[in-house]
């Protein structure tokens, strides 16, 4: 068995020198005698450790996550750009604006119809009168799009302002 210096190995694997004995001190190849190894076992664990086995395993499991992650986060930011997907704050501050336009509504419902309802004796007709402002304020309610929309176009204007001033 002939045996080869760190510096034919590093030649032989395309290391420096060092690199060689910083392998050898993490076990990855081993000397054969102080200073001189086996060629042929050491080029063997050597690819072996370059395709994944000796502590490896790890490093590559650490990589799928990674990986795993930022193709989660570009699906994210994907979902988000085409409209599937929408931040919390955009959906509270939206939530806030049409509870508000609710609150509004319903309160201004018995300055609208005082009038009306005062000259009218009949109390179906009141009733109908009534029933057709409360609809109106919870049918835009239930227009959730158009108040997300008028916030967009709300935060894009002040974006737009923003851009001005700069």
């Amino acid at each position: 068995m002939k045996l080869y210096t760190s510096k034919v190995v590093a030649s032989w694997l395309g290391l420096t020198e060092r690199r060689v004995r910083q392998l050898r001190d993490e076990g990855i190849i081993q000397e054969a005698r102080p200073g001189l190894y086996e060629l042929q076992p050491t080029v063997r664990r050597y690819i072996q450790y370059l395709r994944g086995g000796a502590g490896g395993d790890k490093l590559n499991e650490e990589r799928a996550g990674l990986l795993a992650i930022k193709r989660k986060k570009a699906q994210i930011e994907l979902d988000e750009l085409e409209g599937g997907l929408h931040r919390t704050e955009d959906i509270e501050r939206a939530m806030g604006a049409m509870l508000s336009n609710f609150r509004t509504r319903m309160l201004a419902i018995p300055a609208k119809t005082a009038g009306d309802i005062s000259r009218m004796k009949d109390q179906a007709e009141i009733f109908d009168r009534l029933k057709m402002e409360v609809d109106e304020a919870l049918d835009e309610l239930s227009n959730y799009d158009a108040a997300f929309a008028e916030e967009e176009g709300g935060a894009q204007e002040k974006q737009g302002d923003a851009e001005q001033e700069v």
